[in-house]
């Protein structure tokens, strides 16, 4: 009775928590996703999700069958991955840009690992600063597009990596280091430090300082390296993931607080066309980049 079909589904289902996130990433309908769940629920008698959670919670049971999915896509993975190494389409080229160019050590032991896999796929990294980091898809300069920003557009497929922190960096010693947590009205008379981008793209503008009608100098710097000297040299406030700078504040190169009270948090998405999605080394890259993501960076959680 139990089908890939139903492993994937609960796989995407208890990632997402929503059964309309999970049929878009399966390219079925909402009404399919509930259908087999339903299925597997009437066959054996037990109930695989807390429907009246939010997100939806798995049960006992849900999770036992999990397990079993995790266990076996991995296998099936494995298999469709071989086949495709001794067939003529296990080749090709992967191109990988990221919006936060200068924040890839995170990305090195995934490269690592994706070359193991697959040898003959060339690996690049396309370096520097892009100002629109998506339009390297368009105009065929990229295959992968690592960003926060997530924005719908036609043709175009998103993965979610995962879901971060992003915390107020400021120098040892400065006053408002002795805060639990910012508000908006703290970073006012502030210089804000940030990548050369328009305040749109930067979170901690967009979605908690303007909605408090909080203004700020901004002062840019293109490389992570850069923005946390002018802060430690006390120049001004910064706001970076947190999985991206934990060493400098375990170093006390730097001081970090929460961006208000329940924090600010972003999600960090894979982007692709929807054809290049398809393919099963980039599929199988996206899976590593989770994988790999979950085991070594701090802090972080799915992003649902």
């Amino acid at each position: 009775m139990i089908e890939i079909r139903h492993l994937r589904t609960l796989t995407a289902v208890a990632e997402s928590g929503k059964l309309s996130t999970a049929a878009t990433r399966l390219h079925i309908t909402q009404s399919a996703v509930s259908h087999q769940l339903r299925d597997l629920e009437r066959h054996y008698g037990v109930t695989l999700f807390d429907r009246s959670a939010r997100p939806l919670r798995l049960s006992a049971a849900g999770q036992r069958l999990l397990e079993l999915a995790q266990e076996t896509l991995a296998l099936v993975h494995a298999a469709e991955r071989d086949l495709l190494k001794m067939s003529d389409i296990g080749g090709g080229a992967l191109r990988i840009a990221i919006e936060c160019h200068t924040c890839f050590d995170w990305l090195m032991p995934v490269m690592d690992a994706f070359r193991t896999r697959w040898p003959d796929v060339e690996l690049d990294l396309i370096s520097g600063f892009h100002s629109d980091t998506l339009a390297l898809l368009d105009h065929d300069q990229a295959d992968i597009v690592v960003v926060s920003d997530r924005r719908a557009r036609r043709g175009i497929a998103w993965r979610p990596l995962f879901r971060f922190e992003v915390l107020a960096l400021m120098a040892p010693g400065h006053p408002l280091a002795r805060k639990r947590w910012l508000t908006p009205r703290d970073f006012g008379g502030e210089t804000l430090i940030t990548y050369p981008v328009p305040d749109a793209r930067i979170d901690v503008i967009s979605r908690f300082l303007e909605p408090a009608g909080i203004k700020v100098k901004r002062r840019t710097a293109e490389l992570t390296v850069a923005v946390l000297q002018l802060v430690a040299s006390r120049r001004g406030l910064a706001a970076l993931p947190s999985w991206g700078v934990k060493n400098y504040i375990d170093f006390d190169y730097v001081a970090a607080r929460p961006i208000g009270r329940r924090g600010l948090w972003s999600g960090l998405y894979a982007a692709a066309t929807d054809e290049i999605a398809e393919r099963a080394y980039v599929q199988d890259f996206l899976q590593i980049a989770r994988d790999t993501c979950f085991a070594t960076l701090p802090g972080i959680v799915p992003l649902r």
